[in-house]
């Protein structure tokens, strides 16, 4: 009988304003890693309210969570409380200490950038707040995923995935995470080819600003000059 692979603790932040799909895109993807064993932290175990109408419940809290050999903080409007929250920050310098992985998805790389875990590295975060990772020491690069020695940021949402499989690639091989890529069906042809601002409408883009992220993104700017 073949010896069972070697545990790989993985550990996603959980939030109250987590952009759920930043969580269970890579969580879809990288559970399948051999011995991957994936942890939901929070400071308490109780709901936690996605920005999708429904809520995740955590499987550990800080004080009892593994030691991830890959950590991920996903994005959300619940950021801006995230990088105010010294016991999360705390969790977050913690566990990024040991582990082989420090990682992000959209801007959840802000809440690395509040913990210290960016200064002098390339980063990536959600278009609309790449603006904001100088703040924190970090050179913006673009690109869906960006590596730089073992942290890896991906772009906003759907970008978690790419990260996931890049992740799996170096992990355990391509031809494993070209199996995933395959099982999952992930092949992308929307339907608009409206998803990133070097393509969209300028219209379009323009009201996406208006009506969401410029607020946003200046809101964000403040507290983190605050901090």
């Amino acid at each position: 009988m073949a010896d069972s692979p070697e545990p790989f603790q993985i550990v996603f932040l959980l939030f109250d304003g987590i952009t759920q799909l930043d969580f269970t895109g890579p969580a879809q993807v990288l559970c399948r890693i051999p011995g991957a064993m994936v942890h939901t932290a929070a400071k308490e175990i109780q709901p936690i309210q996605t920005d999708s109408g429904f809520a995740l419940l955590p499987s550990t809290r800080f004080a009892n969570c593994p030691q991830a050999d890959l950590l991920c903080v996903p994005g959300g409007l619940g950021t801006r409380d995230v990088i105010q929250d010294e016991t999360t920050l705390q969790f977050l310098r913690e566990q990024a200490a040991e582990a082989k992985y420090v990682s992000s998805v959209c801007t959840g790389s802000l809440a690395l950038g509040a913990a210290g875990l960016l200064q002098g590295k390339r980063a990536t975060s959600h278009w609309a707040y790449t603006s904001l990772l100088p703040k924190f020491g970090a050179t913006h690069e673009k690109a869906r995923v960006v590596k730089h020695d073992n942290l890896i940021t991906a772009g906003g949402v759907t970008s978690g995935i790419d990260f996931a499989l890049t992740v799996v690639a170096e992990i355990a091989g391509q031809q494993l995470a070209e199996l995933i890529q395959l099982s999952l069906e992930y092949d992308p042809h929307p339907p608009f080819n409206s998803g990133h601002p070097d393509v969209a409408d300028p219209k379009t883009l323009a009201l996406l600003r208006e009506r969401v992220y410029d607020r946003q993104a200046s809101d964000l700017a403040d507290i983190i000059d605050r901090l």
